[in-house]
Formats: C-alpha cells, structure tokens, sequence
C-alpha cells in the first residue's frame, strides 16, 4: 500500500514539474511573442547541445547529417527518497527539410536517492518511419535498464550512442560530458502541441 502511495506521489511530482499552460494564440492563429521565445530558446538549448556533442564526439556530426532526422532534449530530474521524476523539452528535426517539431519528456524514477541532475539527449534516427513515429505517436521506454554505449562497427559514426529500438539511437550529455551509458527510466516522449 505504502508503494502505490509513493508511485502515486511521484507522478504527481512529474506532472507538477512538466505541465505549463499553453502559451495562447493570437486571434489569427498565429503565435505569440510568449510561443515564439519558448521555441527559439529550444532553438538556442538544441545548437548548445549539438555544440558540446560534436565537441565530445566528433563523428556524430556525420551521423547526424546522414539521419532521417533527430531529436535534441534537455532534461531536468529531481529525486527526494523513493520518489523522483524529471521533465524536459526538446525540438525534433527532419534533416532534408529542416522542418521542426517541438517535444516534451516526462520521466517517473523509483529507487532510493537524493539529488538533482541536468542531461542532455541526442535522438538520432536512421530511417523516415523511426522518425515519424517519434514525432507524430511519441516514444515511451519502460522499466529501469541500463544500455551501454556502443563502439559502430557499421561506419555510421554512432560510436558513443546506444541503440534503444530498431534505427533509434541516443547519445547522453551529462554535465561531464558524453555518457558512457543511458540509464532508461519510465520516460515518454511526445509531441509539444502548444508550441507546434
């Protein structure tokens, strides 16, 4: 009983934390000042996290560029005993148009633990269907595994990226630099509407 009270209690943490009102439209249906600057500070967190990905792993450049298309997150958790949670934004990017879609993340965590921490996340996605149902249906991963960071054998230039389905790879920033593994924790991946 106790479980389902704490299960119960971080997600009302992660809700509390990833929910914000829609910022409003004006009466054409176009955006607003307040829509505009929360899509260009994603713009601004994602070329910040593409800059520190190449610096750490050069190859992704390559990867990136070759890709159907991909994804950058910036990630905020909390963790307070048994409970935590974490939310984040993000901006999905077809890369022969160019086209964005903005994101969100919500993470639930269980476990004992104190503390906060900051990451970033690199979805890399190799073929136009992996990133269509990304943008348009989300992505949500379960459970609480651990996945290494693999060296490519293929050429691709996803050495220091795990593979987390089929033509779906991440790469994690840490405030240290690039992750050597990606802890995967109930986390769900879907498409911001109130910024689209």
């Amino acid at each position: 009983m106790k479980g389902t009270h704490i299960t119960a209690l971080a997600a009302a943490f992660v809700l509390g934390v990833g929910c914000t009102s829609a910022p409003p439209r004006n009466a054409d249906g176009s955006a607003t000042v307040a829509t505009q600057e929360a899509r260009n500070k994603a713009r601004a967190a994602t070329a910040e996290v593409l800059s520190r990905l190449y610096a750490a792993q050069p190859s992704a450049r390559q990867a990136i560029a070759s890709s159907a298309g991909y994804a950058v997150f910036r990630s905020f958790g909390v963790k307070v005993l048994v409970a935590g949670g974490g939310s984040g934004h993000g901006v999905a990017i077809e890369t022969a148009s160019g086209r964005e879609t903005f994101m969100r993340m919500v993470e639930i965590q269980a476990g004992l633990g104190f503390g906060a921490k900051t990451f970033d996340l690199v979805w890399v996605f190799k073929t136009p269907a992996a990133y269509a149902n990304f943008t348009t249906h989300g992505f949500e991963v379960g459970g609480q595994a651990t996945l290494a960071a693999k060296v490519d054998q293929a050429g691709g230039g996803l050495t220091g990226a795990v593979q987390v389905s089929d033509g779906v790879w991440v790469y994690q920033m840490t405030e240290s630099g690039l992750a050597a593994e990606l802890t995967v924790k109930g986390t769900r991946y879907y498409p911001d509407t109130s910024l689209d």
